[in-house]
């Protein structure tokens, strides 16, 4: 049985029909920008493979302390015990982020760092005296991941879990921020949409432990850039009403929007922020949520004392290695120079796109592209196309979008684009 066979019959692909389980490509290797089938097909990925591979494939500089640390020690468990690679990321992350930002919790994966920071919240409200909250706030059009706390706070009509609404806790829905990045930001607090969330916080905040907002950019959600005046504001209410203020920067940190995190183009700060993805360079999964040291006084200081949460793989050290090279390379800077390159061919490049019959719109904010069309786009129709145009993307709903590779060429991304408004065209 050949590895594609094998995968048909028996492997569960994400999002994916078991029944019908649709076209594979069976990947051989993967080396910068480009992934190799097993026939010799190569292909541009176009979508740094969900978003994490921000320094490309391979990485060798992330490779090498990865075979460092595997020599020594892949994995030992992080209850009473600590190990440099660990404190070694943790330097390289308190270097990037806020001051007040100073309690770092690694986990596993971006929805287990949702899980976490939901659970640190209501935790943090519980130590306070604060029992009855015990919700959650957020926006529509969001997405926050696929394990069951996270999935409650993504769109609940919209979004990829409203088949569960029923079984999920009910948590508190705004309007998607009304104002996009880029317009004109109005007062009046009906149009800019800050009417909506201090009424909720105003008659329901005594129940909100948190609310938690993607920053500038709302990802698999729908590609939406909104206005950073929206986050200031929240800032300013979370702290009135005594709501844990939580960033999923999961998609959005370590360059991928031309800052280093989206909450930098509002210049605020979270008291919980959630990182995954590109932490580790899309060398191996890891997470982490980080906190104040207000946030886990107020918990170490409560009657319960312990945050009740521990994962098996927490810390682990082959994960830390890979995570502190990439965070070197970030801290290195290329990335700004990558990036303000990558926005600007997108906009040149994708620009034509407005005039094809069946787009809505088109937008670019740093190293990311949407081509938005009116009706749905076929992703097996991608799929299909990727061989013979060579860039592999992967659109959903009625996005086309890419978020390639920082280290991507001109010339490669030219011919991500070209397929971009190729894609358009059959959709139409």
């Amino acid at each position: 049985m050949t590895p594609k066979e094998f995968d048909a019959k028996h492997l569960w692909h994400p999002y994916s029909n078991i029944v019908k389980p649709g076209p594979m490509h069976v990947i051989a290797g993967a080396e910068g920008v480009w992934l190799t089938r097993d026939d010799g097909v190569r292909m541009i990925d176009a979508m740094s493979s969900w978003w994490c591979a921000l320094h490309g494939h391979r990485h060798p500089f992330i490779t090498r302390a990865m075979h460092e640390q595997l020599e020594v020690m892949p994995h030992v468990m992080f209850g009473g015990l600590t190990h440099e690679p660990a404190t070694r990321l943790g330097q390289r992350m308190l270097d990037l982020l806020p001051d007040q930002l100073d309690r770092i919790f690694y986990c596993d994966s971006g929805s287990v760092a949702v899980e976490i920071a939901m659970k640190m919240a209501v935790q943090y409200q519980m130590a306070m005296g604060r029992r009855d909250k015990v919700q959650f706030a957020t926006i529509r059009g969001g997405y926050h991941g696929d394990t069951w706390k996270a999935m409650s706070v993504c769109d609940p009509v919209t979004g990829m879990h409203g088949l569960f609404r029923g079984a999920l806790s009910i948590q508190h829905f705004l309007p998607r921020p009304a104002i996009a990045l880029g317009q004109e930001w109005p007062d009046d607090p009906v149009q800019n949409g800050l009417g909506s969330m201090a009424r909720l916080l105003e008659e329901k905040g005594d129940r909100i432990a948190g609310m938690i907002l993607e920053p500038t950019v709302q990802g698999a959600g729908g590609m939406y850039f909104y206005h950073p005046e929206y986050l200031r504001a929240a800032r300013r209410l979370c702290d009135q009403y005594g709501v844990i203020l939580i960033f999923d920067e999961i998609a959005t940190g370590f360059g991928r929007t031309g800052k280093l995190f989206g909450m930098d183009h509002a210049g605020v700060a979270p008291d919980i922020i959630c990182l995954g993805k590109a932490l580790t360079g899309g060398h191996i999964s890891f997470a982490a949520t980080v906190t104040t040291s207000e946030v886990a006084r107020g918990i170490g200081e409560s009657e319960a004392g312990v945050f009740m949460h521990g994962p098996t793989y927490m810390a682990n050290p082959l994960a830390c290695a890979a995570g502190a090279a990439s965070l070197d390379l970030v801290i290195k800077g290329d990335w700004t120079d990558q990036v303000a390159a990558i926005e600007t061919q997108l906009r040149t490049e994708l620009a034509p796109a407005r005039n094809l019959p069946g787009v809505r719109d088109v937008r670019v904010l740093g190293a990311i592209g949407v081509i938005e069309m009116h009706g749905e786009v076929d992703a097996e129709d991608a799929h299909r196309l990727a061989g013979e145009l060579g860039v592999w993307l992967r659109p959903f709903a009625r996005k086309i979008y890419t978020m390639p590779p920082y280290i991507i060429t001109a010339d490669e991304l030219s011919r991500v684009t070209a397929a971009m408004i190729r894609l358009a065209k059959r959709a139409a």
